[in-house]
Parts: structure tokens; sequence; C-alpha cells
């Protein structure tokens, strides 16, 4: 929270800006970054670090316009379009309805998926392989067999669970839709907006789960306390694709780790300013992933938390 604060008192000091002409257009030698990204204002930290180490340094080789939606799909062409009219190099996108809103808006200029899930089952790309087009970059899609993974932990710290509620976009595809991973029967409740949330829940109780799993995605980021509060007041154990959602009171989360992924979407950026091809740099899988686990939460649930998961946690919240 300190880190987003800070971003906030960044942005609103102008510390994105770059060196510009009278005429509020960049000077020759400097590279211009769009970020377009569903949710609210948010540090770049990881990739800003990334390319700094890069040899790319804000204010004198490059500027970084940054837009955020406010977790309004709707407002993302409009952003995606000014992103256009700056005639920025590259465009880097975070969350998956960014992507396509940046896919929308030019089919010339690269864009770099900061994380997106199935882009090649929604379009955009031709393969993983072979891109093709303008678009590369990070899916945080870990591949099959990680639905799996998710149920095996939760049912490592909360053996009884066995019907899952998976809180998801349509089409997001969380890995869990496929036959139910270890004897766990799975619920599947969408929310594609704020707005649908309650209905999700309510499918959530009304099909009788007894845990929940709540995919990283715009809509479940954003209103991260309210799926706390309601996993705490069902007494659902809950497992998520984010740490901040451990931060607000689930028990666990695991998933890529998404400082990672921004550095790595940063090494898509430093090869595209030198000439790099989008089409023709395969989209890469997070090959990193964090733990986290809750230990009040699991206390105020009556669960006994494994030495062993313990201790394979990156980050245990008190």
């Amino acid at each position: 929270m300190s880190d987003r604060r800070a971003f906030v008192r960044a942005l609103a000091a102008g510390l994105l800006a770059t060196p510009f002409s009278a005429a509020g257009v960049p000077k020759d030698n400097v590279r211009r970054i769009g970020w377009l990204h569903l949710g609210q204002p948010w540090n770049l930290i990881s990739f800003r670090d990334k390319l700094r180490d890069l040899g790319w340094i804000e204010g004198r080789d490059l500027v970084i316009d940054a837009r955020f939606a406010d977790n309004e799909v709707r407002r993302l062409p409009a952003l995606a379009a000014e992103l256009v009219e700056l005639r920025v190099d590259v465009i880097v996108t975070q969350t998956t309805p960014a992507a396509l809103a940046a896919k929308g808006a030019t089919n010339v200029i690269p864009i770099v998926m900061a994380g997106s899930s199935n882009p090649e089952r929604i379009g955009l790309v031709e393969s993983l392989a072979r891109p093709g087009g303008n678009v590369t970059g990070m899916t945080n899609n870990p591949g099959s067999g990680f639905g799996t993974k998710i149920v095996q932990l939760l049912k490592e710290a909360a053996p009884r669970v066995s019907r899952l509620a998976v809180l998801d976009r349509s089409g997001a595809g969380s890995g869990l839709s496929e036959a139910p991973p270890l004897g766990v029967t799975v619920i599947t409740a969408i929310a594609n907006t704020q707005a649908e949330l309650p209905a999700a829940l309510a499918v959530a109780l009304r099909e009788r789960a007894d845990g929940l799993f709540i995919p990283s995605n715009g809509v479940n980021e954003a209103d991260k306390q309210r799926l706390a509060d309601f996993a705490l007041t069902h007494r659902f154990p809950a497992i998520g694709g984010s740490k901040d959602l451990v931060s607000a009171g689930i028990l666990m989360s695991y998933w890529a780790d998404w400082g990672d992924i921004r550095r790595q979407t940063a090494i898509y950026v430093d090869k595209i300013l030198k000439g790099a091809n989008p089409g023709e740099l395969p989209v890469e899988r997070p090959s990193t992933f964090e733990l986290a686990i809750n230990l009040s939460t699991a206390r105020s649930l009556h669960l006994t938390i494994p030495h062993a998961l313990m201790l394979r946690a990156d980050e245990l919240f008190e």
C-alpha cells in the first residue's frame, strides 16, 4: 500500500513525464512507452528498474505515458486511442481487456503484454511460439496442470474442501474448468464486472461451496476486500492469484510472480526498441511463482497449516 501511495504521489508530481519541447513533443532521442492498465494507478517499479538495468534512463532515453481505466473496461478503447495518438513506440498492456483494447486500436505499434490470459485462444496472437502481427509478451497462464497444483495446495491447508467455487471472468480459463482435480467438485461463478460480483458470490452459496478460488483479474483485485470479507464471513478457505488478496484476509495465494512478469516485459520492450519484430518474439509463460499464507486467517478458520507448507511459503502474513 505504501508503494501505491508513493506511486500516486509521483504521478501527481509529474514524475512520469520526460523532457518535452515547448510544443509538448518528446525530444528526438527519447523513446516513448505507453502503459495501459484496466486497474487503478499502480507502481511500475519492477518494470522501470529492469529498463534501467538494460540502460534505459527515464528523462534521458525514454518517457512512460501511463493510462489507467479504474476497472472500467468501457474506458479502455479511448485510453488506447490516446496512446496511439501520442505515437508511442511501444504499448505495454496489463490485463487481458487492456491487451484487447490496444490490439483494437492499432495493428502497427508493437504491443507487449505484461500478463494476459489465453492470448492465443482469444486471437491476440497466432500462436505462442510465433505470435505474428504486432503483439507479444508475457501470458500469466502457467500452463496445463496448474489448476491441480492450486487445489493440491488448498487441500494441504484445508483438507475438507470438496466443493470449490471459482470466481472468474467469462472465457478466462482458470485451469479448473476441465475434469475436477483431486476429487474436488468445481463450481463456476462468473463476474465480468464488479456489479456482477454479488450474483457470482450468490452462486457459490447456492451451490454449497466450501472453498473459494479467486484468480487475479481486474474485477477481483478491485474488490479484494469484499471478497476476503465474504470468505471469512462464510468460513471459506480461499486461495487466490495474488498475495494482495492474502493481505486483505483470504487464506493463501499461489500464482506467477507478478514482479518477475513485469521485469520480463521490460526485456521485450528493450528488444523491440532495438529493432526486434514483435511478431517473431515468442510469448513466454511465467517461470517463477509465489506462495503466500495468512496465518491469522488460518487460526480464524481453525486450520492448522502444516509446517512443511509454511516452509515453502515465500511470505507469511499475520
